[in-house]
Parts: C-alpha cells; sequence; structure tokens
C-alpha cells in the first residue's frame, strides 16, 4: 500500500512515483491520441487548446487511489487540469491532494528525490 505519491504531468503524459522512505516505484500514462499542432488565430474565440485526455486523467487517478498523500507537479495547465478533474469526478483521490507545484522537466531521479525531501518536511509538520 502507497502512502505517498508524486504525479508529474503535462499535456501528454503523466508519470506517477509511488515513495515510500526507502523505495520509489514509477508508472506511465499517455495520452494515444493523434497529436496536431493547433495555431491560434485572431478571428477565433478559443484559445487554441486540446482538451486534455479524458481517459488518460481516468487512468491517473486509478493509480492513485492507494494513496494518502498526493503531490502533482508540472509545467504549465495540466497540473491544475488534473487537480480540477480529480475534485469533480474523484473526490475521496481528491481530499488527499496536498500540494499542486510548478516544475520543469526533471530526471525521474531529481524527482523523486526532491519529493521524499518535501514528503519528510510535510509529514514532520503534521
Amino acid at each position: 500500500m502507497t502512502y505517498h505519491a508524486c504525479v508529474w504531468i503535462d499535456h501528454r503524459e503523466a508519470k506517477i512515483f509511488e515513495i515510500t522512505a526507502s523505495d520509489a516505484t514509477t508508472s506511465h500514462v499517455t495520452d494515444e491520441r493523434p497529436q496536431y499542432h493547433i495555431h491560434g488565430k485572431a478571428d477565433h474565440i478559443d484559445k487554441g487548446q486540446v482538451p486534455m485526455d479524458r481517459t488518460m486523467l481516468d487512468a491517473v487517478a486509478d493509480k492513485l487511489k492507494a494513496a494518502k498523500g498526493i503531490l502533482i507537479v508540472g509545467p504549465g495547465n495540466a497540473k491544475t487540469a488534473l487537480k480540477a478533474f480529480l475534485e469533480e469526478h474523484h473526490a475521496a483521490i481528491a481530499a488527499n491532494i496536498w500540494d499542486v507545484q510548478p516544475s520543469d522537466h526533471p530526471s525521474d531521479a531529481q524527482l523523486i528525490a526532491s519529493t521524499r525531501t518535501w514528503f519528510h518536511a510535510q509529514d514532520r509538520m503534521k
């Protein structure tokens, strides 16, 4: 059973890290839809963005079911989109979100180390 989980997410993929004090496992979920480059045009009302894939978000939620503490990180708006999706469709999982933070593209090892340190500090505060 996992206690802490970190999700690094962008619009194309999500990496889910299940982290304990001594170990970490990683799983990946990707958006399998064909990718198109969308150009914004001055005479269009929309923002020229493809919405996040519901199938991918549901797969991420499924991998977070056992987590008791969740940190969501990533570039852009994908991290807040995941949080909003979980709040709307998976309230029990959303209740375990501890924070949402911006993050560029760290290596898996860097992300695991910084997440382990972050959770350790949070655990000491609780």
